[in-house]
C-alpha cells in the first residue's frame, strides 16, 4: 500500500485527538482553578476536597484514572442501581481533564501564593471583600505567572491522549496501531504519526504563546 493511502485514516483520528485535547484541557482549566482556590480556602471542608483531589490525581496514573472511569465505575454504579457507564469518549476527556486539572490547581495556587503579601494588606486597608480580592488583586496578577505552565500542560495533556485508544477510541494512535495491524508497515505508520503529533504540538504551542502573550499585557497595564 502507498503511505498516501493511511494519511485520511489518520486524519479522522487526529481530530479525535484534537477534540479530546480541546475538550480536556478547557475543562482541566476550569478544574486547576477551582481546586487550586479551593487548597487557599479557609473553609476546612473545601480545603479538604481540593486537597483530597489534587492528590488522588497526580498521585495515581493516568492509565488507571481512564480504566477505572470506563471499567471500574459502571460496576460499581450497577451495586449501587445507578447506571454510570460512560462513553469512551466522555470517559476519555474526564480522565484527562481531572489528570491535568490536578497539576493546574497547583500551578494556580503557587502563582496566588507568589502575589506579594503587601498587595493583600493594601487591599485590606481598603476594606475590600474576599471576592474582591480574588477578582481584582491575586488573579489579575497570578494568572500571567501560570501560563508558561499551563502551555507545558496542555503540550503533555495531547500527548496524553494516545492512552484512550487502550478503551477503543479511534483517536490518533488507535488508527496507526489499526493501519498498522493490517499493513505491517511499522516505519511507514509511526514516522507519519510521530510527525502529526509534533505538528499538532507546535500549534498547540503557537496558540499557548498567543495566549501567555495577552495575558502577559495585564501586567503591564497593572504597572
Amino acid at each position: 500500500m502507498e503511505w498516501t493511502s493511511y494519511v485520511g485514516p489518520l486524519m479522522q483520528g487526529a481530530w479525535v485527538t484534537v477534540e479530546l485535547t480541546v475538550y480536556s484541557t478547557l475543562l482541566g482549566g476550569l478544574f486547576a482553578f477551582l481546586f487550586g482556590i479551593g487548597k487557599l480556602s479557609p473553609n476546612v471542608l473545601i480545603k479538604s476536597v481540593s486537597v483530597a483531589y489534587i492528590e488522588i490525581f497526580r498521585g495515581t496514573s493516568l492509565l488507571v484514572q481512564l480504566f477505572w472511569l470506563y471499567f471500574a465505575l459502571p460496576v460499581a454504579g450497577d451495586a449501587l442501581g445507578i447506571d454510570l457507564r460512560l462513553a469512551p469518549v466522555t470517559a476519555g476527556v474526564m480522565a484527562l481533564a481531572l489528570n491535568i486539572g490536578a497539576y493546574g490547581a497547583e500551578v494556580v495556587r503557587g502563582a496566588i501564593q507568589s502575589v506579594p503579601h503587601s498587595q493583600y494588606e493594601a487591599a485590606k486597608a481598603l476594606n475590600f471583600t474576599p471576592r474582591q480580592v480574588l477578582w481584582r488583586i491575586s488573579l489579575p496578577q497570578a494568572i500571567p505567572e501560570m501560563m508558561p505552565t499551563f502551555g507545558n500542560l496542555a503540550v503533555q495533556n495531547l500527548k496524553d491522549t494516545a492512552l484512550v485508544s487502550l478503551i477503543s477510541l479511534g483517536d490518533l494512535a488507535f488508527r496507526a496501531e489499526q493501519i498498522r495491524n493490517f499493513t505491517q508497515d511499522s516505519t511507514t505508520v509511526y514516522t507519519l504519526v510521530l510527525l502529526m503529533y509534533f505538528g499538532m504540538a507546535l500549534v498547540v504551542t503557537a496558540l499557548m504563546k498567543l495566549l501567555e502573550r495577552y495575558v502577559g499585557q495585564w501586567r503591564m497595564v497593572r504597572r
